[in-house]
Protein backbone atom coordinates (compact mmCIF):
# COMPACT_ATOMS: atom_id res chain seq x y z
CA UNK A 1 0.00 0.00 0.00
CA UNK A 2 2.70 2.64 0.77
CA UNK A 3 4.77 1.44 -2.27
CA UNK A 4 1.54 2.46 -4.25
CA UNK A 5 1.15 5.84 -2.33
CA UNK A 6 5.00 6.56 -3.22
CA UNK A 7 4.80 5.76 -7.05
CA UNK A 8 1.78 7.79 -6.93
CA UNK A 9 3.64 10.41 -5.62
CA UNK A 10 6.37 9.85 -7.65
CA UNK A 11 4.32 10.00 -10.90
CA UNK A 12 2.56 13.19 -9.82
CA UNK A 13 5.82 14.99 -9.07
CA UNK A 14 6.77 14.02 -12.57
CA UNK A 15 3.73 15.30 -13.83
CA UNK A 16 3.93 18.59 -12.54
CA UNK A 17 7.49 19.16 -13.33
CA UNK A 18 7.15 18.33 -16.65
CA UNK A 19 3.44 21.12 -17.03
CA UNK A 20 6.05 23.28 -15.09
CA UNK A 21 8.60 22.84 -18.23
CA UNK A 22 6.83 23.19 -20.87
CA UNK A 23 5.16 26.13 -19.04
CA UNK A 24 8.61 27.87 -19.03
CA UNK A 25 8.90 27.49 -23.20
CA UNK A 26 8.44 30.29 -25.42
CA UNK A 27 6.04 29.40 -27.67
CA UNK A 28 6.19 32.39 -30.03
CA UNK A 29 9.94 32.75 -30.21
CA UNK A 30 10.16 28.97 -30.92
CA UNK A 31 7.44 29.08 -33.50
CA UNK A 32 9.29 31.90 -34.96
CA UNK A 33 12.76 30.28 -34.64
CA UNK A 34 11.41 26.94 -36.88
CA UNK A 35 9.87 29.96 -38.96
CA UNK A 36 13.76 31.29 -39.85
CA UNK A 37 15.29 28.60 -40.07
CA UNK A 38 13.06 26.63 -42.70
CA UNK A 39 13.05 29.89 -44.72
CA UNK A 40 16.84 30.29 -44.51
CA UNK A 41 17.45 26.45 -45.54
CA UNK A 42 14.95 27.07 -48.24
CA UNK A 43 16.60 30.41 -49.37
CA UNK A 44 20.21 29.16 -48.95
CA UNK A 45 19.63 25.68 -50.29
CA UNK A 46 17.56 26.24 -53.19
CA UNK A 47 19.66 29.40 -54.28
CA UNK A 48 22.52 27.77 -54.15
CA UNK A 49 21.63 25.15 -56.98
CA UNK A 50 19.75 27.43 -58.10
CA UNK A 51 22.92 29.35 -59.17
CA UNK A 52 24.69 26.23 -60.07
CA UNK A 53 22.18 25.56 -62.50
CA UNK A 54 22.68 29.37 -63.87
CA UNK A 55 25.98 28.50 -64.84
CA UNK A 56 25.51 25.41 -66.35
CA UNK A 57 22.59 27.17 -68.73
CA UNK A 58 25.15 30.03 -69.54
CA UNK A 59 28.35 27.57 -70.37
CA UNK A 60 26.19 24.95 -72.30
CA UNK A 61 23.58 26.93 -74.29
CA UNK A 62 24.77 30.61 -74.17
CA UNK A 63 28.66 29.73 -74.55
CA UNK A 64 29.98 32.61 -72.16
CA UNK A 65 33.31 31.36 -70.62
CA UNK A 66 34.85 31.74 -67.30
CA UNK A 67 37.55 34.74 -67.29
CA UNK A 68 40.82 34.48 -65.55
CA UNK A 69 40.72 34.29 -61.95
CA UNK A 70 41.70 38.26 -61.34
CA UNK A 71 38.81 39.32 -63.64
CA UNK A 72 35.27 40.39 -62.27
CA UNK A 73 32.84 38.40 -64.88
CA UNK A 74 29.06 36.90 -64.09
CA UNK A 75 30.94 33.65 -62.33
CA UNK A 76 32.86 35.10 -60.16
CA UNK A 77 29.75 36.88 -58.99
CA UNK A 78 27.87 33.69 -58.88
CA UNK A 79 30.79 32.58 -56.31
CA UNK A 80 31.09 35.29 -54.04
CA UNK A 81 27.13 35.13 -53.92
CA UNK A 82 27.06 31.29 -52.83
CA UNK A 83 29.84 32.17 -49.95
CA UNK A 84 27.21 34.73 -48.78
CA UNK A 85 25.05 32.14 -48.50
CA UNK A 86 27.05 29.98 -46.32
CA UNK A 87 27.64 32.88 -44.52
CA UNK A 88 24.01 33.61 -44.59
CA UNK A 89 23.17 30.10 -43.15
CA UNK A 90 26.05 30.19 -40.63
CA UNK A 91 25.02 33.49 -38.81
CA UNK A 92 21.40 32.76 -38.55
CA UNK A 93 21.61 29.83 -37.13
CA UNK A 94 23.76 31.22 -34.21
CA UNK A 95 20.92 34.11 -34.47
CA UNK A 96 17.86 31.64 -33.92
CA UNK A 97 19.95 29.96 -30.91
CA UNK A 98 20.54 33.30 -29.09
CA UNK A 99 16.87 34.78 -30.10
CA UNK A 100 15.55 31.37 -28.40
CA UNK A 101 18.10 31.73 -25.17
CA UNK A 102 16.48 35.30 -24.77
CA UNK A 103 12.98 34.23 -24.85
CA UNK A 104 13.66 31.58 -22.49
CA UNK A 105 15.26 33.85 -20.07
CA UNK A 106 12.84 36.68 -20.63
CA UNK A 107 9.71 34.33 -20.04
CA UNK A 108 11.52 32.95 -16.72
CA UNK A 109 12.49 36.53 -16.02
CA UNK A 110 8.41 37.80 -16.13
CA UNK A 111 6.84 34.49 -14.43
CA UNK A 112 9.36 34.34 -11.44
CA UNK A 113 9.45 38.44 -11.50
CA UNK A 114 8.70 38.69 -7.94
CA UNK A 115 10.89 35.87 -6.63
CA UNK A 116 14.44 35.35 -6.82
CA UNK A 117 15.37 36.17 -10.16
CA UNK A 118 15.58 39.65 -10.52
CA UNK A 119 15.51 41.52 -14.06
CA UNK A 120 18.75 43.59 -14.22
CA UNK A 121 19.26 46.97 -16.36
CA UNK A 122 21.60 45.03 -18.01
CA UNK A 123 19.32 42.64 -19.33
CA UNK A 124 16.76 45.12 -20.53
CA UNK A 125 19.74 46.63 -22.87
CA UNK A 126 20.28 43.53 -24.16
CA UNK A 127 16.69 42.73 -25.02
CA UNK A 128 16.44 46.64 -26.51
CA UNK A 129 19.56 45.30 -28.47
CA UNK A 130 18.22 42.38 -29.88
CA UNK A 131 15.11 44.19 -30.65
CA UNK A 132 17.12 47.08 -33.07
CA UNK A 133 19.31 44.05 -34.49
CA UNK A 134 16.81 42.37 -35.32
CA UNK A 135 14.35 45.32 -37.67
CA UNK A 136 18.33 45.86 -39.23
CA UNK A 137 17.53 42.33 -40.27
CA UNK A 138 14.62 42.49 -41.37
CA UNK A 139 14.90 45.08 -43.45
CA UNK A 140 18.25 43.34 -44.76
CA UNK A 141 15.68 40.16 -45.55
CA UNK A 142 13.20 42.49 -47.33
CA UNK A 143 16.63 43.71 -49.38
CA UNK A 144 17.43 40.04 -50.35
CA UNK A 145 13.72 39.22 -51.41
CA UNK A 146 13.57 41.64 -54.12
CA UNK A 147 17.20 40.68 -55.16
CA UNK A 148 15.22 37.16 -55.55
CA UNK A 149 12.66 38.34 -57.52
CA UNK A 150 14.86 39.93 -60.42
CA UNK A 151 16.05 35.79 -61.31
CA UNK A 152 12.40 34.97 -60.94
CA UNK A 153 11.15 37.78 -63.28
CA UNK A 154 14.37 36.79 -65.88
CA UNK A 155 13.76 33.02 -65.30
CA UNK A 156 9.54 33.64 -65.92
CA UNK A 157 10.47 35.46 -69.41
CA UNK A 158 12.55 32.83 -70.73
CA UNK A 159 10.31 29.96 -69.60
CA UNK A 160 7.05 31.58 -70.72
CA UNK A 161 8.43 32.24 -74.16
CA UNK A 162 9.55 28.08 -73.70
CA UNK A 163 6.35 27.07 -73.09
CA UNK A 164 4.67 29.25 -75.82
CA UNK A 165 6.89 28.15 -78.54
CA UNK A 166 4.15 27.44 -81.13
CA UNK A 167 2.79 30.83 -80.50
CA UNK A 168 6.58 32.70 -81.62
CA UNK A 169 7.17 30.23 -84.22
CA UNK A 170 8.26 32.92 -87.42
CA UNK A 171 8.87 35.67 -85.11
CA UNK A 172 12.63 36.53 -84.82
CA UNK A 173 13.06 36.81 -80.80
CA UNK A 174 16.39 36.40 -79.01
CA UNK A 175 17.59 36.02 -75.29
CA UNK A 176 20.41 38.52 -75.37
CA UNK A 177 22.24 38.60 -72.17
CA UNK A 178 23.47 42.07 -72.29
CA UNK A 179 19.55 42.92 -71.57
CA UNK A 180 20.03 41.58 -68.04
CA UNK A 181 23.54 43.22 -67.51
CA UNK A 182 25.45 39.62 -67.21
CA UNK A 183 28.29 40.38 -69.88
CA UNK A 184 29.36 43.43 -71.10
CA UNK A 185 28.09 45.54 -74.30
CA UNK A 186 30.79 44.58 -76.39
CA UNK A 187 30.23 40.98 -76.17
CA UNK A 188 27.41 39.02 -77.81
CA UNK A 189 26.25 36.22 -76.08
CA UNK A 190 22.05 35.50 -77.33
CA UNK A 191 19.89 32.74 -78.13
CA UNK A 192 17.40 33.41 -80.63
CA UNK A 193 13.69 31.68 -81.32
CA UNK A 194 13.97 28.85 -83.85
CA UNK A 195 17.60 27.77 -82.96
CA UNK A 196 18.50 24.18 -81.76
CA UNK A 197 20.32 25.98 -78.59
CA UNK A 198 17.08 27.50 -78.11
CA UNK A 199 15.23 24.36 -78.31
CA UNK A 200 17.92 22.00 -76.66
CA UNK A 201 17.50 24.68 -73.89
CA UNK A 202 13.39 24.77 -73.78
CA UNK A 203 13.41 20.49 -73.64
CA UNK A 204 16.22 20.41 -70.66
CA UNK A 205 15.48 19.76 -66.89
CA UNK A 206 17.98 22.63 -66.03
CA UNK A 207 15.64 25.42 -67.57
CA UNK A 208 12.69 24.46 -65.75
CA UNK A 209 14.65 23.24 -62.63
CA UNK A 210 16.52 26.21 -62.40
CA UNK A 211 13.48 28.40 -61.99
CA UNK A 212 11.55 26.75 -59.74
CA UNK A 213 14.52 26.76 -57.48
CA UNK A 214 14.61 30.63 -57.74
CA UNK A 215 10.89 30.60 -56.83
CA UNK A 216 11.56 28.00 -53.69
CA UNK A 217 14.47 30.51 -53.10
CA UNK A 218 12.13 33.65 -52.78
CA UNK A 219 9.60 32.00 -51.07
CA UNK A 220 12.59 31.04 -48.22
CA UNK A 221 13.40 34.66 -48.02
CA UNK A 222 9.68 35.75 -47.27
CA UNK A 223 9.26 33.27 -44.97
CA UNK A 224 12.40 35.01 -43.34
CA UNK A 225 11.11 38.20 -43.60
CA UNK A 226 7.82 36.91 -41.66
CA UNK A 227 10.06 35.43 -38.94
CA UNK A 228 11.76 38.77 -38.42
CA UNK A 229 8.12 40.20 -38.05
CA UNK A 230 7.46 37.73 -35.81
CA UNK A 231 10.22 38.11 -33.64
CA UNK A 232 9.91 41.77 -33.79
CA UNK A 233 6.16 41.25 -32.02
CA UNK A 234 7.98 38.86 -29.49
CA UNK A 235 10.51 40.95 -28.66
CA UNK A 236 9.08 44.25 -28.57
CA UNK A 237 5.88 42.42 -26.22
CA UNK A 238 8.30 40.91 -24.03
CA UNK A 239 10.11 44.51 -23.40
CA UNK A 240 6.62 46.78 -23.12
CA UNK A 241 5.30 43.71 -20.25
CA UNK A 242 8.99 43.32 -18.28
CA UNK A 243 9.41 47.23 -18.34
CA UNK A 244 5.43 47.37 -16.57
CA UNK A 245 6.56 44.84 -14.39
CA UNK A 246 9.54 46.59 -13.27
CA UNK A 247 8.23 49.27 -12.73
CA UNK A 248 5.04 47.85 -10.45
CA UNK A 249 8.00 45.74 -8.85
CA UNK A 250 9.48 49.25 -7.68
CA UNK A 251 5.86 50.51 -6.60
CA UNK A 252 5.33 47.35 -4.52
CA UNK A 253 9.06 47.57 -3.00
CA UNK A 254 8.51 51.49 -2.13
CA UNK A 255 4.62 51.17 -0.86
CA UNK A 256 6.65 48.10 1.42
CA UNK A 257 9.05 50.27 2.41
CA UNK A 258 6.34 53.74 3.59
CA UNK A 259 3.95 50.57 5.38
CA UNK A 260 7.22 49.42 7.21
CA UNK A 261 7.96 53.00 8.21
CA UNK A 262 4.48 53.73 9.35
CA UNK A 263 4.49 50.59 11.06
CA UNK A 264 7.62 51.55 12.93
CA UNK A 265 6.51 55.44 13.77
CA UNK A 266 2.86 54.03 15.15
CA UNK A 267 5.02 51.50 17.21
CA UNK A 268 7.51 54.20 18.51
CA UNK A 269 4.57 55.80 19.58
CA UNK A 270 2.74 53.31 21.44
CA UNK A 271 5.66 52.50 23.64
CA UNK A 272 6.03 56.39 24.34
CA UNK A 273 2.64 56.67 25.39
CA UNK A 274 3.41 53.27 27.29
CA UNK A 275 5.92 54.92 28.92
CA UNK A 276 3.89 58.34 29.50
CA UNK A 277 1.18 56.13 31.07
CA UNK A 278 3.55 54.46 33.30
Amino acid sequence: MEEDLDEGQTQKGCFECCIKCLGGIPYPSLIATILLYAGVALFCGCGHEALSGTVTILQNYFEVVRGPMDSLDVFTMIDIIKYVIYGIASAFFVYGILLMVEGFFTTGAIRDLYGDFKITTCGRCVSAWFIMLTYIFMLAWLGVTAFTSLPVFMYFNIWTICQNTTAVEGANLCLDLRQFGIVTIGEEKKVCTGSEKFFKMCESNELDLTFHLFICALAGAGAAVIAMIHYLMVLSANWAYVKDACRMQKYEDIKSKEEQELHDIHSTRSKERLNAYT
